[in-house]
């Protein structure tokens, strides 16, 4: 089971997993705390409903047997977004745990992945996906792991893009060396490259997302990089696997 912010948050950071898993044999549970209708994108009073159909082709791309949104609103990036609804990030942490875990039982799941402590780059959803996957993992039996990504590899793929006059636009990712998770403490490393064509796929269902201004460019941009430097940004996967509580 993989529990996630927004739509395309899933693929991003774990699509090649999951797709793997899927195709391995597994069952691919996709949870998604919000349908992500604050989201940067060509403002519309149906984003939601939008992104949440985007979501569901993803999944299918990915190979996914479920997928359940756990209906919260998307808190935005700052508080200055327009919300209508009970932001997830003000969301009591024990009653968001307590729905994640139903369903890992309901689903016998094994492994649950949440986020790293930062919330890979801060932004309030996803500092509360890993508050309530923690918390979840609590209550369960389920084995943990955070979706980050190698805080070095990422300043590296970041500079390999500008060389290759593919320029990123700007992302909302601040200190650098406070974003994501360190290499020393990422356990586990998932090379996805063979899932290649999934992953892409699913990058392309969330077309929202390559709408509007610079800050959603870049799924878009990633979707169209030729093979060989698509393989080489987004052919691994990185976790940590938290420790059980006692």
């Amino acid at each position: 089971m993989t529990f996630h912010a927004h739509p395309d948050d899933e693929t991003l950071l774990t699509g090649g997993t999951l797709a793997r898993a899927a195709a391995e044999g597994h069952r691919v549970v996709l949870v998604t705390a919000t349908l992500g209708e604050a989201g940067l994108a060509t403002p519309g009073a149906d984003l939601g409903s939008r992104r949440h159909a985007e979501l569901m082709a993803a999944a299918t791309a990915l190979g996914c047997a479920r997928v359940v949104a756990l209906g919260y609103a998307d808190s935005g990036l700052d508080s200055a977004a327009d919300v209508t609804g009970a932001r997830f990030a003000d969301a009591p942490v024990s009653e968001a745990a307590e729905r994640l875990a139903a369903i890992v039982r309901e689903e016998h799941a094994d492994v649950l992945t949440g986020y790293d402590a930062n919330g890979g780059y801060g932004h309030p959803d996803h500092i509360q996906v890993h508050k309530v996957a923690r918390a979840a993992a609590a209550l369960t039996d389920v084995v943990l792991f955070e979706a980050t990504v190698d805080r070095a590899r990422l300043r590296t793929v970041l500079a390999v893009l500008r060389v290759a006059g593919r320029l990123l636009p700007s992302l909302p990712f601040g200190d650098p060396a406070r974003v994501f998770t360190a290499r020393r403490d990422i356990t586990h490393v998932v090379d996805v490259r063979r899932y290649e064509r999934q992953k892409r796929a699913a990058m392309r269902a969330h077309a929202s997302q390559t709408e509007g201004g610079s800050g959603v460019r870049t799924l878009a941009l990633l979707s169209r990089l030729p093979g060989p430097l698509f393989r080489a940004v987004c052919g691994r996967e990185w976790f940590t696997r938290t420790e059980r509580a006692s």
